[in-house]
């Protein structure tokens, strides 16, 4: 554990979830391979569609309507509607097919491998100050398990923009009723937790289990108050 500032007296904790208490990385991987396995099987026209094209399409229609970029579930349902009505379905036909090949994706999302250290480590600091979780992503905390240990999961798109903007970290601060300067955010991401944490008054945990080099990190804008590389040193950190 490396600090970079003094810590105020921490007093609850929030935590991103992918990348951070699990490598969701494998993960969004198989959901991928998922969506394309459901579309050759079930519409089989859509080999005339490469991967490269499914992935232009998603940053188009993103481009088109930025805000698809704070709910990447909504994101999902549009590149796979869009890419059918492209192939010549009907508007009507392209929604029910896209509801179908969300579910299989989501299906596949929630189906996560997380470490027996993050179970103890979160069960431990549940017991001494409250816990919540704040995610850009889609996955289900309660379906992998970890839903137990938080008072509250927010999740972008459903309960406001994505980090690093601010509605997340302020609905976390208000839930928990306690000043953000007495709440430590732990997450992976330079930008969207450890700058966003910042930005908002928290204080921020940078959790870099690669080993990257923080001065040598092109996205690194604001400096985190401590860095760790496993979860268990965060329990030093509160009574």
């Amino acid at each position: 554990m490396q600090f970079y500032r003094n810590l105020q007296p921490i007093k609850a904790l929030t935590f991103d979830l992918d990348d951070t208490l699990y490598d969701n990385r494998p993960v969004i991987v198989r959901a991928e391979q998922a969506m394309y396995d459901w579309l050759a099987e079930y519409h089989p026209c859509s080999h005339t569609l490469t991967r490269q094209d499914w992935m232009a399409l998603k940053q188009h229609i993103a481009m088109a309507d930025p805000m698809l970029k704070h709910d990447v579930t909504v994101w999902r349902y549009e590149l796979i509607k869009i890419g059918l009505m492209q192939l010549g379905y009907r508007l009507a036909d392209a929604e029910k097919a896209a509801h179908h090949g969300l579910e299989v994706v989501l299906a596949v999302r929630n189906q996560v491998n997380v470490p027996a250290e993050t179970h103890r480590v979160l069960s431990e600091l549940a017991q001494r100050v409250p816990l919540l979780a704040i995610t850009n992503g889609n996955v289900d905390a309660d379906k992998i398990g970890l839903g137990q240990y938080f008072s509250r999961v927010l999740v972008a798109g459903r309960d406001g923009l994505a980090k690093p903007a601010p509605d997340l970290f302020a609905q976390a601060a208000a839930l928990l009723g306690l000043p953000a300067e007495h709440i430590l955010h732990v997450g992976d991401h330079l930008v969207t937790d450890v700058g966003g944490a910042k930005k908002n008054g928290f204080q921020a945990c940078w959790y870099n289990d690669q080993l990257r080099q923080l001065h040598s990190e092109p996205r690194s804008r604001l400096l985190p108050d401590i860095e760790i590389s496993q979860l268990a040193p965060l329990l030093t950190l509160v009574s």
